[in-house]
């Protein structure tokens, strides 16, 4: 009985540690975030993290759903039980929201849908905001029109996690493009779920069946450029500024900007990290009764490696790097 007891006190104990110190008069947001898979998910969890602080007035409860869609709407019903002030999801996955949002909408808590979108009646959420990816996309699409200006194109696609938003928002944005141009061919398209590793390995297999075949590659995001790259380096095939395949590639990092200034990506997409000072504004509005917008889009840049110029996107340079936040 004494061992039982023991290890009940230090499973409470345990758990009391993982529950941040409440201040009575804060706000208490429930955070559903995606989970950890690339430089860019890091820098939007930090922006939330030091964003609603218990100093601005915000108790912050933080899970990370490690890309599992089922645990990220056990976390929300979670949330609805602790009768949190307001819940924030970055949605792993598009599809299969309604029955918990309804339970949150039943509870009376607002839902801020952040990041992706979900395919579920706007009824069921407070508001959305995030970035246009098909936009973003489209901006890849038209930014390579431009480059190759008329001449053909052999492209192989890494997308990223199959279902998500983000995924499905550029590829839309880019096959759009990609069909006004009947010089273009895509050669294939395979998910390489937003990871470096994932690019790597999905990379290593084009390389193997289309040896010699392609002449650009379209990642979407920047860790799976990185893998990407890791892949070609070792096959010896050469890429960005003055090499036989152009890379574009979505995040606009700090990482993957450092690399589009050394000329290894041709051209990245931004996809704006910074969103919860959006969300916070949103709460706020909440908060004295003001009217709120159904979708906040946050806006979005692109970029490209020095020694190209472009309508659509900035050159990049040592003091743009050096001015970014993440």
């Amino acid at each position: 009985m004494k061992k039982l007891l023991a290890c009940m006190l230090a499973l409470l104990m345990a758990v009391a540690l993982c529950v941040p110190a409440m201040a009575a008069d804060n706000v208490v947001i429930g955070f559903a975030q995606v989970g950890h898979e690339s430089d860019w998910r890091a820098a939007n969890t930090n922006d939330y993290q030091t964003t609603f602080t218990t100093e601005n007035g915000y108790d912050l409860i933080f899970v990370d759903a490690d890309n599992d869609h089922a645990a990220q709407m056990e976390a929300v019903r979670s949330f609805i039980q602790q009768e949190v002030d307001y819940i924030v999801i970055c949605p792993v996955q598009e599809a299969g929201w309604e029955v918990v949002l309804q339970e949150a909408q039943d509870a009376g808590i607002p839902v801020i849908i952040a990041d992706r979108t979900v395919s579920a009646d706007p009824s069921l959420y407070t508001t959305f905001l995030g970035t246009d990816t098909a936009l973003e996309g489209e901006t890849a699409g038209l930014w390579l029109a431009e480059y190759l200006d008329g001449k053909e194109a052999n492209i192989l696609v890494i997308e990223g996690s199959v279902g998500a938003s983000a995924t499905l928002g550029r590829t839309t944005g880019f096959n759009k493009i990609a069909e006004e141009h009947p010089e273009w061919k895509i050669l294939d398209s395979q998910s390489g779920d937003f990871t470096q590793a994932g690019g790597q390995e999905v990379m290593e297999s084009y390389l193997k069946s289309y040896a010699g075949q392609f002449n650009v590659v379209v990642c979407q995001n920047d860790n799976e450029a990185y893998g990407a790259m890791d892949a070609m380096d070792a096959a010896g095939v050469t890429y960005g500024v003055g090499g036989d395949v152009i890379i574009i590639s979505f995040d606009a990092t700090k990482e993957g900007l450092t690399r589009t200034l050394a000329g290894k990506i041709n051209c990245n997409v931004e996809c704006n990290p910074l969103q919860a000072a959006g969300v916070l504004d949103i709460i706020a509005k909440i908060q004295a009764g003001e009217e709120i917008p159904d979708v906040t889009i946050v806006p979005d840049e692109a970029f490209v490696a020095p020694g190209i110029t472009s309508a659509l996107a900035q050159t990049m340079t040592q003091e743009l790097l050096d001015g970014r936040a993440y």
